[in-house]
C-alpha cells in the first residue's frame, strides 16, 4: 500500500489542483476526500485494476459532489450576522435581569409597582400619559417617581450585589 500511495501522490495532486477551481472546495480537501474513497475501497474490495484511472474518477465524482453541495447551499442574505445581542449567555442574563427587576417592583410600597410598571412599559408612555392613567398630578409624578426608584434601588441592592471597581463582588 505505501507504494500505490507514494505512486499515485502527484496523480492525485494534478488531478485534484485541476479540478477545485469552481467547486467550492479547496484542492487539499479534494484530495483528502479521493484518499478517504481509496482507504475504504482498498478495506473493502481491494486496490482498483486501473488506479490511475481510478484516481481521475474519483477526483471528478468528489468534486461533482462538492459543486453539488456549494449549488445547494444559500447565504442567509438580508439577515444581520450575529452580534453580542444575540449571545444566548447574555440573553439569560437579561432575562433573569428583568425577572428580578419587575418581582422588586411589584413589592415596592403604595403607588410605586403601578407608576415603575408604567415607567417600565414597552409602549414608552409619557408622563402626561401615566398621570392621566395612575389619575394623579403630572407635577406630582416625578417626586413619587424619585421616592419610587430610591426604594427600589435600595431593595435591588439587598438582592443584588452590585460588583466593585475593578470587578470584585462585595
Amino acid at each position: 500500500m505505501p507504494d500505490l500511495v507514494r505512486t499515485l501522490l502527484p496523480l492525485v495532486n494534478a488531478e485534484a489542483a485541476a479540478e477545485s477551481p469552481g467547486t467550492g472546495i479547496e484542492a487539499g480537501d479534494l484530495e483528502q476526500n479521493v484518499w478517504v474513497r481509496l482507504l475504504e475501497r482498498l478495506d473493502g474490495e481491494g486496490p482498483p485494476a486501473d488506479p490511475a484511472h481510478w484516481v481521475r474518477d474519483a477526483v471528478r465524482e468528489e468534486a461533482h459532489r462538492a459543486r453539488r453541495t456549494a449549488a445547494d447551499e444559500h447565504l442567509y442574505g438580508d439577515e444581520p450576522p450575529a452580534g453580542p445581542e444575540s449571545d444566548p449567555e447574555r440573553a439569560a442574563l437579561r432575562t433573569d435581569r428583568r425577572r428580578t427587576l419587575r418581582a422588586a417592583v411589584g413589592r415596592t410600597p403604595g403607588h410605586c409597582p403601578r407608576l415603575l410598571t408604567a415607567m417600565l412599559s414597552p409602549k414608552d408612555p409619557t408622563y402626561r400619559e401615566i398621570a392621566g392613567e395612575l389619575g394623579m398630578s403630572q407635577g406630582s409624578l416625578g417626586p413619587l417617581r424619585s421616592r419610587c426608584l430610591g426604594c427600589l434601588r435600595r431593595m435591588l441592592m439587598t438582592e443584588v450585589a452590585a460588583p466593585e471597581p475593578r470587578g470584585r463582588e462585595r
